[in-house]
């Protein structure tokens, strides 16, 4: 067995809170092994200043990271699930998933309780089109800008700012310690999260055996099952930061409750649906539900979000 171990990171504290969870569970089952921890820039993490939807569609926070356990400079990677592309690149695996956070979506506002308590046409920062759409539907008055940077930057530029509020996702602010802030968690019957939310996955190389092994030590199978039905639904879709798509799983008794949404934009058109299936059949379950809101007529409907999304020039980033 090789004695240290390299896990590739980026360098927000929110990565390397969860990166240093990872290595702190393998320590204590591993405890003749190093881990070592790399931080590596992403091009996510170097362009701040344009919309997420404008930057590119895949890999934006991962590339650069998955290029490195590719080469061999790093044995694992720790990544947001939510930000990891859904097909893996050749000779990588998801080798392990963590148990889930709360995956909703949560309001931070220096006035108002929720998102029925803010006033008319009140200003609202978040970067995910997701997001933006099922907010728009929910409240068609809100004004909705563009935020960009790590969780707490972003909490300080609302803070600074005249905004009336901004959404985040529960799960990073609650890691960083900075629940203070959060005035509501949004309920997932207005606010669908994201695929994966809430989650961590460690990314190996296939052949990799010693360090796949050590790894599964920390799978956790009931996050694994709800993501697999989710990340086939998003998969089916061809969907990721340009459209606005949502989906949740939920396992009880071996049962999944599979949940997605589709929006436009602006949030004027919405197809959001649901089915139900055994936990041996997660991943047939994404794609039957993709195909049901493909039927509905989610395809156009995605095609309408990525044009608006990339001809959108007007966009304000904070």
């Amino acid at each position: 067995m090789k004695s240290i171990f390299t896990i590739g990171s980026r360098g927000s504290r929110l990565a390397l809170w969860q990166t240093d969870y990872v290595k702190t569970e393998l320590e204590k089952r591993f405890p003749r092994v190093r881990f070592e921890v790399r931080i590596i820039k992403t091009t996510g993490d170097v362009i701040l200043d344009t919309a997420l939807s404008k930057i590119g569609d895949k890999g934006l926070f991962t590339t650069q990271i998955e290029n490195a356990l590719l080469s061999g400079e790093i044995d694992l990677a720790v990544h947001s699930l939510k930000d990891l592309p859904t097909t893996q690149p050749k000779h990588l695996k998801i080798g392990a998933v963590s148990a889930r956070e709360m995956p909703n979506d949560a309001l931070i506002s220096k006035h108002y309780s929720s998102l029925e308590d803010l006033p008319k046409n009140a200003k609202i920062a978040t970067g995910s089109l997701r997001r933006k759409s099922q907010l728009l539907h929910f409240r068609p008055d809100l004004e909705v800008v563009e935020i960009r940077g790590n969780v707490p930057t972003r909490i300080e530029k609302f803070l600074a700012s005249d905004l009336d509020g901004i959404i985040l996702a529960f799960a990073g602010v609650h890691r960083l310690n900075l629940d203070e802030h959060i005035k509501q968690i949004i309920p997932a019957d207005i606010m669908l999260p994201a695929v994966g939310q809430g989650v961590m996955a460690i990314e190996v190389r296939d052949e990799d055996y010693e360090i796949s092994v050590m790894v599964r030590e920390l799978n956790d199978r009931k996050a694994e099952i709800c993501i697999t039905a989710e990340r086939a639904f998003l998969r089916s879709l061809e969907g990721g930061c340009q459209v606005p798509i949502g989906g949740f799983a939920v396992l009880e008794k071996e049962e999944i409750f599979l949940q997605g949404f589709i929006g436009s934009l602006k949030g004027e058109k919405i197809i959001r649906d649901s089915m139900r299936g055994n936990s041996s059949e997660a991943e047939n379950l994404g794609r039957n539900l993709a195909e049901k809101c493909l039927l509905q007529g989610a395809a156009e409907l995605l095609d309408e979000s990525r044009s608006a999304a990339q001809q959108s020039v007007s966009e304000v980033v904070v």
